[in-house]
């Protein structure tokens, strides 16, 4: 697995164009790797916008190096910026059960259920308040290999944040996603379930920049 870091300019007329559709990026990111780059049990692509007042960058998790070439062409610094990728295993092998990590994830947070009893199969909505979104992302901890402690206040140390409802046409019909931010503090349970669900992302929505959760080192107090 690899991970990859790429600025883009915002300036830039063609990166306002494409950071307002989120199926133009997700096929700006697919177009990163040859169609033969991926194969089954390795991980999937997985990436996710993050937006800072004046810095806006692409993060990527991939089985295969991609090649940004068109996206520094287009929407990015081309006389003075590229890419930074890095094997992305030697994180993945050293994690292991009981460590703690500070963590980001934007998602896509829904559930299942029937809307009435004359329809058959199950549709999904998505959850809109802060305190669904975080019921969401809490209820499926364990089942991803972590769990989230609690902070000083005794609640469980994690926010909500950058809520946003995305709506946009895909094969004549306009898609909705609701989508949350996570930031907080995280621990392993099951290093292993973990990783795998680090390289397969967490929740639906990954072609659209929902599922990819990061990791930074847990501050020591």
């Amino acid at each position: 697995m690899h991970f990859t870091r790429f600025e883009i300019n915002p300036a830039r007329r063609a990166a306002r164009f494409l950071l307002a559709s989120p199926q133009k990026l997700h096929a700006a990111v697919l177009a990163a790797f040859p169609s033969t780059a991926q194969t089954e049990g390795e991980g999937r692509v997985l990436w996710r916008i993050d937006q800072h007042p004046n810095q806006v960058v692409l993060y990527l998790a991939s089985p295969g190096k991609p090649d940004l070439t068109h996206l520094v062409e287009q929407v990015g610094w081309p006389s003075s910026h590229g890419w930074d990728t890095r094997d992305y295993t030697t994180l993945l092998d050293r994690l292991t059960t009981g460590e703690e990590w500070r963590f980001r994830l934007k998602a896509n947070p829904v559930s299942s259920r029937r809307k009435n009893t004359t329809v058959e199969r199950s549709q999904r909505f998505g959850h809109v308040t802060v305190a669904q979104q975080a019921c969401w992302l809490l209820d499926r901890a364990e089942r991803n290999g972590f769990t989230v402690p609690e902070g000083e206040h005794g609640e469980p140390d994690v926010a909500v944040r950058g809520r946003e409802t995305l709506k946009f046409a895909r094969a004549g019909q306009t898609v909705t996603l609701a989508t949350a931010v996570f930031e907080g503090r995280l621990k392993i349970t099951d290093a292993e379930l973990f990783r795998s669900n680090l390289i397969h992302g967490i929740g639906p929505a990954k072609g659209y920049g929902c599922g990819l959760l990061t990791l930074a080192p847990a501050a020591r107090g």
